[in-house]
């Protein structure tokens, strides 16, 4: 008969393992409702252990934020081939994986927890939004956007984040029309921007002459000219 011996973590290990316990826990439940009593039982460790490693349920909280921010920053990057519709319909997917996924701990962050208004959430949170803006330029090939772009790109992202929110409340939209529906927002916010700068327009004509017909941005041209014909 053998007795199982469990195995000593190193101080790294250790940290790494509560921060992925409280991040499983803080996106089933809002962090507010997470105790330090219940990350320490889950790790399988005491609650004293547990402040050996964290000062406080805050700083644990903060780092669990920092491996989400990284994951969700990692979900817009996209290999620059095919047409941009079709990459942008990828990168809504993986999003709203993450928002399926981490719902409460998404919804905590950007409308209330026990770290937010703190000057480590707030960057968290606008490194992600930087790194998704970074990646959307990159996407359309320009590295030195004019105002209105910044504008259509930056708004988008808002929009994005927004549209996640609503759909976490209830889920009365089938995720999979609003990842379409999201796509469709980025190109009319193009098209509203390309009616009024001829740089835009310029954008707008090459991102639409690399579209095929069965894509996300030919769809939308379709509805519309179906709309108003």
């Amino acid at each position: 008969m053998t007795t199982g011996v469990r195995r000593r973590m190193g101080v790294e290990e250790r940290r790494q393992q509560l921060i992925g316990v409280a991040l499983d826990l803080f996106s089933r439940r809002s962090p507010d409702e997470v105790s330090i009593d219940e990350i320490a039982s889950a790790a399988g460790i005491s609650r004293p252990l547990v402040y050996h490693y964290f000062p406080g349920k805050l700083s644990l909280y903060e780092a669990a934020l920092q491996r989400a921010a990284d994951d969700l920053a990692a979900r817009f990057v996209e290999p620059a081939r095919g047409p941009l519709g079709t990459r942008l319909l990828r990168v809504m997917g993986r999003y709203f994986d993450f928002v399926d996924e981490h719902g409460p701990g998404f919804s905590a962050l950007m409308r209330g927890g026990p770290a937010v208004g703190s000057s480590r959430t707030n960057a968290l949170v606008d490194s992600v939004r930087q790194a998704a803006y970074d990646q959307i330029l990159s996407h359309l090939g320009v590295s030195d956007p004019p105002a209105r772009l910044e504008l259509v790109v930056r708004s988008w992202i808002s929009l994005a984040e927004s549209t996640a929110l609503i759909w976490l409340d209830g889920r009365r939209i089938p995720r999979a029309e609003l990842e379409v529906q999201l796509v469709h927002d980025f190109a009319a916010l193009t098209a509203v921007g390309a009616a009024q700068d001829e740089e835009m327009a310029a954008l707008l004509r090459r991102v639409v002459a690399d579209e095929p017909a069965d894509g996300p941005f030919a769809d939308l041209i379709g509805r519309l000219t179906a709309l108003v014909g």
